[in-house]
């Protein structure tokens, strides 16, 4: 039955279920498996060491800075809604 109270430190152990669940999110989209040697867009070579550090990388620097920027566009904070936004 809920009885409307929360035990001690229930508010940091959701923080901690949130973060979790983010990193495994964010775990989950990085690449995995052998990497190309060269880029799939542009056909430039990959580095062996960028290989080596980003496992199953499929783009060379240049086009995943591209690929990075368009996504930072496109997702955002709506601040429309925000409380902030409405506080002004």
């Amino acid at each position: 039955m809920a009885t409307g109270w929360a035990g001690d430190g229930a508010v940091h152990e959701q923080i901690d279920a949130t973060v979790k669940d983010a990193i495994a999110r964010a775990r989950s989209r990085l690449p995995t498996g052998p990497g190309r040697e060269r880029c799939e867009r542009c056909d430039e070579p990959i580095p062996e060491a960028r290989r080596k550090a980003m496992p199953g990388v499929r783009l060379c620097l240049a086009c995943q800075d591209d690929d990075d920027r368009a996504r930072r566009a496109i997702g955002g904070i709506n601040r429309r809604g925000s409380k902030d936004s409405q506080l002004r």
